[in-house]
């Protein structure tokens, strides 16, 4: 117990004990004691609030970085209307913001200082905020994904907002201290009370709008979801078409720039965060986020509170959670404000006035999934038709709400236009000349094949040409950039290969398989292995076999993407898996089935002869390793072996017949051929890789597919073009994927 209530223990004892006393007067002393006594007790509860503070803080801070993240993402990318990649509702996220949220939902512990009054109102700001920065993220979900998490947002949002409506009744945070009402002027005290209730009851409207703009803002997400696939769908047919039409000639890097182009823009265009970004609902969350903002400034300004000065029991820390939140207001604002000028992307046009300006027109996208629920064998919470009645009404009425709000930025924007416009003819009036800058002919024909991709939820809304070239020239940049990170080592492997015909040596069909289970082939195998062989020849120079090391690295992994688009079926994916796994081994331990390569060298190979101090014949190379046993590895290891051992053989058979014997750097150099012209053959299928990439069936997944093809292009636009022509075999183009079609196309007999 503290000092302070043992000294009002003793002296209440002196006094009980000096004075001649009544029982009233003692039974008031003792309830005194006993007030005092559950003061101090109360005090020594409240210890911990200090920490709980600080833990709010750092809960703070973790929805501030992703925010701020968030934001950094959209300046790079130029995306002003600032997806959400970091912040994003989720468990996580929802979690960090109940425990910011201490402050809000606080019933019993009164904040009599101005600072602690002004870290609540600041937190019921914060909330707000990060409701507007979350809005965007919903669009990125699927259908159970988005349910769950609206339905946990709406009952912590609820949560929030009934506890707050109970700080209102009870009147906690008008609660101050007795020197507090004494020092201050009564008027001001009671005006201030007053302005507390208000703000309070402002910031629960607030919550609770940002809240039906999230539900609202899910059943349109569903059903735009899918209008864009619809649109998408024929976007795809189309570039297949023309693809189609191009195949009797190789797609070039030009043909494949413009196939990236047309899914780019679809992918852009057709973005759910990007609809969603434009969407009246989001220009409405970032005006009532801007409102909050200001009703914090007015009521910081009336609290002037110091941070110095705390009366709480959360003491400095509350000081603390005041700048942090404070610092996440102001950061996490820019994003949902912005968004509010997103709109600004599409055509400047009477058209797109009239449709800011009609607010009680509901497009059918708000309201079309709730006939879709009422047709559906799902059934409502309640079978009664008032209340889809009622929700289809709620429904529209929010969305008229927002579109109401969202005048706000547009009639600004229209302002804008207006003196503008008045500048122009103010200009020409007093004879300013302008110099009018003509398109480009092949500029508009570009113009007009993009559009054709773009894809949109209402027709009076046309993409403006400015956004249309931005977004054609962001891919571009993508391009550029992935264009100065090309393998050069692989480049330089390249260069070796003159043809295809190292696909038909290195396996002769002669060779019997080391086990009775015949193995297919992919093209990652063999490259492993005859990479192998070459670095386990003793006297060749460091620096020959790193720089091989480094380029079949490089080569390898457009190769795993090859068979990763082309040969994904389960026939092929333990010797995919065979090939990684030795690969693996080899390039960090230099071991190929746990043998070192100099020790495997000496132990497998039963017969060698030197001639010259120089060259070998390499006879045989029996295999000793355990390729029969049971374990997760033994299939892996028995596919490795039976390829080392063919392709082994296969080399003895081709110099059996040679005169002069075989030299070490010219073995390595043939093996270095056969990798070269392995892996040329393998990367032709690269064009087709990556129009593959640029398609995919999940509509949140489809930006992240199309960049990664673009930077593939880039990275492999020289590989494309040295390529290019050179002849390939007589095979169809699904043929070509597989090396096993190449082999039959080489196959001829060994001499």
């Amino acid at each position: 117990m503290g000092s302070n209530f043992e000294d009002f223990v003793k002296s209440l004892e002196q006094l009980m004990s000096g004075c001649n006393c009544t029982t009233d007067v003692m039974a008031t002393l003792g309830g005194y004691g006993d007030l005092a006594y559950r003061l101090d007790r109360q005090n020594g509860f409240s210890k911990p609030m200090l920490w709980i503070g600080i833990y709010i803080a750092i809960a703070s801070r973790f929805c501030i970085l992703p925010m701020g993240a968030d934001l950094l993402h959209g300046l790079r990318t130029r995306k002003l209307w600032f997806p959400c990649r970091y912040f994003r509702l989720n468990a996580f996220s929802l979690c960090v913001i109940g425990v910011a949220m201490k402050l809000p939902v606080d019933l019993n512990n009164p904040m009599p200082g101005h600072v602690d009054k002004a870290a609540k109102f600041v937190s019921m700001a914060f909330m707000c905020t990060t409701m507007a920065n979350l809005l965007p993220s919903l669009s990125t979900m699927d259908t159970n994904e988005l349910v769950a998490n609206i339905i946990a947002l709406g009952v912590f949002t609820i949560t929030v907002v009934v506890n707050i409506c109970i700080q209102i009744k009870t009147g906690v945070l008008k609660y101050s201290n007795l020197t507090q009402l004494l020092s201050d002027d009564v008027g001001m005290y009671w005006y201030e009370e007053i302005h507390y209730s208000w703000v309070q009851i402002i910031y629960v409207v607030m919550l609770l709008m940002q809240l039906f703009i999230h539900i609202c803002s899910s059943l349109a997400i569903l059903k735009s979801k899918e209008m864009l696939e619809s649109q998408y769908q024929a976007g795809h047919e189309s570039c297949l078409k023309d693809q189609e039409l191009q195949q009797q000639g190789r797609l070039s890097v030009e043909k494949l720039k413009q196939h990236v182009s047309n899914y780019w823009i679809m992918a852009a265009t057709g973005s759910p965060q990007f609809m969603t970004a434009c969407s009246a609902t989001t220009s409405a969350s970032g005006v009532i986020c801007a409102l909050s903002i200001v009703l914090l400034v007015f009521t910081m300004l009336i609290l002037r509170p110091n941070i110095a000065k705390y009366d709480s029991d959360y003491k400095w820390s509350v000081s603390v959670i005041l700048i942090t939140q404070l610092t996440g207001i102001v950061l996490g604002s820019i994003a949902p404000i912005s968004r509010c000028f997103a709109s600004l992307g599409f055509k400047l046009s009477n058209k797109w006035i009239w449709s800011h300006i009609k607010v009680f027109k509901v497009e059918r996208y708000w309201t079309e999934k709730l006939y879709d629920l009422k047709r559906s064998s799902i059934p409502f919470p309640f079978r009664c038709r008032n209340f889809k009645i009622v929700t289809r009404r709620f429904q529209k009425a929010v969305v008229v709400a927002c579109k109401m709000i969202g005048l706000v930025p547009i009639l600004f924007v229209i302002g804008v236009l207006y003196c503008f416009h008045c500048w122009k003819r103010l200009k020409a009036m007093l004879g300013a000349s302008g110099i009018l800058l003509g398109k480009r002919p092949e500029q508009l024909e570009q113009n007009k094949v993009l559009s054709r991709y773009v894809l949109q939820l209402q027709d009076d809304m046309e993409l403006a040409e400015r956004t249309l070239k931005a977004i054609s020239k962001s891919v571009n940049r993508v391009i550029k950039k992935a264009e100065r990170q090309q393998s050069n080592n692989l480049m330089k492997l390249l260069e070796k290969s003159r043809g295809f015909e190292g696909v038909g040596k290195y396996n002769n069909d002669h060779v019997p398989p080391l086990l009775a289970e015949e193995f297919l082939d992919c093209w990652s195998l063999p490259l492993v292995t005859l990479t192998t062989i070459a670095i386990s020849l003793p006297n060749i120079q460091n620096h020959i076999v790193d720089s091989l090391l480094c380029s079949v690295s490089e080569g390898l992994v457009y190769a795993a993407l090859v068979e990763e688009s082309l040969n994904a079926m389960d026939d092929y994916l333990s010797i995919q898996k065979a090939a990684e796994l030795s690969w693996r081994e080899l390039k960090a331990h230099h071991k190929w089935l746990g043998n070192k390569l100099h020790k495997l060298l000496l132990k497998q190979i039963q017969q060698m002869r030197f001639f010259n101090g120089s060259g070998i014949r390499l006879k045989t190379w029996s295999l000793s390793m355990d390729i029969g046993g049971r374990g997760d590895d033994s299939i892996y290891k028995s596919i490795s072996a039976n390829s080392m051992y063919r392709i082994t053989e296969t080399i003895m058979l081709y110099h059996h017949a040679n005169i002069e014997e075989v030299i070490q750097e010219e073995l390595f150099e043939q093996l270095s051929s056969m990798i070269s012209d392995i892996l040329a053959a393998c990367l032709t299928n690269l064009p087709r890789v990556i129009a593959i990439k640029c398609h995919t069936s999940v509509i949140e997944k489809r930006e992240k597919s199309v960049y990664a093809a673009a930077r593939l292009l880039g990275e492999t636009t020289h590989i494309i073009n040295s390529l290019e022509d050179r002849e390939l075999p007589n095979l169809k183009p699904k043929e070509l994927a597989f090396i096993d079609k190449w082999r039959a196309y080489f196959k001829h007999p060994f001499p």
